[in-house]
């Protein structure tokens, strides 16, 4: 059994290591050696965005969108993402904010690596990209994602899809892609997709007009194409008939329906090809006309 003086002796050394904790407050009070890096404080990338102006294609390639587009967006978000100037530094501009976002999502780059391109530091897009991201959703998301509320608004696009892909009484084409992740610590084959790669599983509804009116994310890739639609809020509703769909077209007194894959169940409002082994003349033609109507939808997760 040690004695009082050993005790004594063991706490003084403990107090000494240079990982105790009055050290670490001491780390914790350090003083900046400088405010901002000088390659970082040069701003290049908004160098690059005006060099790119001259090239629309090169422009278009590297923030996904035309200029016009772009410059429409920035519009819409300018208001919420605005910093106030202060008396130590100019705040980072709305442009730059939007620009940076617009990368990250293009590329996938992590913030220690896409720091390098934009000019601003890991720190400070760990907070700018999520608050853009939620601002280009919340001024978006009633006009370019706006789901159908009325039956006058369902009958709409069952008309735009027989007037364009002539596949009448189709209400929406659905579909999912898996977006590649690098799965959580511990996650084990969770997210592993039968592709063989780790997931999650964004399923989407598009018009007839290439527009999405409702998307769904975050299921797991280990799950079934199936599995995944059958998750969603809008098969339940679905399901549950609270989607407030028309019963019938009266021109045709046939019902409205979704289409899909393979992977979806069969229903009275929810088509899908017919099995290979089960065709003939009449059921090729359908699964032409299914695959025609469809392309909308494959076109649009392909990017």
């Amino acid at each position: 059994m040690a004695s009082e003086e050993d005790l004594i002796l063991i706490g003084l050394v403990v107090a000494l290591l240079p990982n105790n904790n009055h050290n670490k407050k001491q780390k914790i009070k350090r003083k900046r050696s400088k405010w901002v890096k000088q390659w970082l404080h040069r701003q290049t990338h908004n160098n690059l965005i005006n060099e790119l102006r001259l090239e629309p294609d090169d422009y278009r390639n590297y923030l996904r969108l035309k200029e016009e587009i772009y410059t429409e967006l920035l519009g819409l978000v300018f208001q919420i993402i605005q910093k106030e100037d202060t008396i130590m530094r100019q705040a980072i501009t709305p442009h730059e904010r939007l620009t940076s976002t617009l990368r990250f999502l293009v590329t996938g780059r992590n913030y220690e690596d896409l720091k390098f391109s934009t000019g601003i530091s890991a720190h400070a897009l760990g907070k700018i990209i999520p608050e853009t991201r939620r601002a280009i959703f919340d001024v978006l998301q009633e006009n370019y994602c706006k789901f159908p509320r009325t039956r006058q608004e369902w009958e709409q696009i069952g008309l735009d899809f027989e007037n364009r892909w002539q596949f009448p009484n189709c209400l929406g084409a659905v579909d999912g892609k898996h977006v590649r992740i690098v799965p959580p610590a511990g996650s084990g084959s969770y997210y592993y997709n039968y592709k063989q790669f780790h997931s999650i599983v964004l399923m989407g509804i598009a018009n007839s007009n290439y527009e999405l009116i409702l998307f769904d994310v975050g299921t797991n890739g280990r799950v079934s194409d199936g599995g995944v639609i059958n998750n969603t809020s809008f098969y339940k509703a679905l399901l549950n008939e609270k989607l407030n769909l028309p019963p019938i077209n009266h021109r045709n007194n046939l019902p409205y329906v979704f289409i899909g894959d393979e992977a979806v169940a069969l229903r009275k409002d929810f088509l899908k090809p017919y099995s290979e082994r089960e065709l003939n003349v009449d059921r090729s033609n359908f699964n032409k006309r299914l695959s025609r109507a469809r392309r909308i939808i494959k076109m649009f997760l392909a990017y």
